[in-house]
This record gives structure tokens, C-alpha cells and sequence, in this order.
């Protein structure tokens, strides 16, 4: 199972990002978090805030164990610059460029876990049960409101 997530616009240019993320490049995911936790570089506290994401979301959605996924690929990429100007003597303008970098990260599993049928199909059961309630309930509302007003 992979679990991708971008981060965009970060502004900090993406030769600096690189030398975070080559850190953290194919280790698991608690060690990467201890390495990123102790770097100390502007980067490093949005790589993990975006690794964080990463593994809440696997967690919460997929319930996958966060001791049991690796960072499988992540990329920086150069985003937008911006330009601007810097006014020096005699009528002079050097430009300054500020840049900016998106962060592709994909977690996959060390050790992939089979998922079982029985569990979905129970859940699609439930699901149906609990559409065939509001149903039933919809129609006895239904009928209700056209007795009363019959009645008037």
C-alpha cells in the first residue's frame, strides 16, 4: 500500500531541502522522525510536519502500523520564484530571487499486510442495513405527514 502526500510552495530554496532529505531517504519511519527531530535546518521541521501527515493519515485511514512503513520516495522539486529587485548606487538594481520547492514524500509498507474480505464484506453489510433503516423510516414519515394531512 503507498501513501503519497505533497507539500507545495514551500519557500526555501530546493538545493537546501536536498540536503535534508537525503537524510531521510529509504530509512523507516521512526528513525527518519528521530533524524528530522535533531537536524537542525529550517527545512527539517516541514519535512516532518509533512512525514507526520504522511503517517497519520496511513494510520488513520488505511490502519496501518506506523512502525511498519518507510519512506519509499520523496522528491523536491523547484517551485515558483519570486523576483525581485535590490537598489544599489548610482542608479543600479541587482535582482534578488527567492525561491520556493514542492515536496513529494511516498511511505509503502516493510512487510505488506494482506487485507481480508471478511472485514470489508462486513462492513458493506452494515452499510446496506443502516440504508435500508433510513429508508423504512423515511416512508413511515412519509405516510405520517400524508395521514395528517388527509385528517384536516
Amino acid at each position: 500500500m503507498e501513501i503519497k502526500v505533497k507539500l507545495s510552495n514551500l519557500r526555501t530554496s530546493p538545493r537546501k531541502v536536498r540536503q535534508v532529505i537525503d537524510l531521510v531517504r529509504g530509512k523507516n519511519v521512526p528513525q527518519a522522525q528521530a533524524i528530522l527531530l535533531f537536524t537542525v535546518n529550517k527545512s527539517a521541521r516541514h519535512i516532518l510536519k509533512l512525514l507526520n501527515s504522511a503517517v497519520a493519515s496511513a494510520t488513520h485511514d488505511l490502519h496501518l502500523e506506523e512502525s511498519n512503513l518507510f519512506i519509499s520516495q520523496i522528491t523536491v522539486d523547484e517551485g515558483p520564484k519570486l523576483k525581485r529587485w535590490h537598489p544599489m548606487s548610482r542608479g543600479r538594481a541587482f535582482p534578488i530571487i527567492k525561491r520556493s520547492s514542492h515536496i513529494a514524500l511516498v511511505l509503502k509498507e516493510l512487510k505488506p499486510t494482506v487485507r481480508d474480505n471478511k472485514e470489508i464484506k462486513g462492513k458493506e453489510e452494515k452499510v446496506i442495513e443502516t440504508t435500508e433503516k433510513v429508508k423504512n423510516i423515511k416512508t413511515k414519515v412519509k405516510s405520517t405527514i400524508k395521514k395528517s394531512k388527509v385528517k384536516k
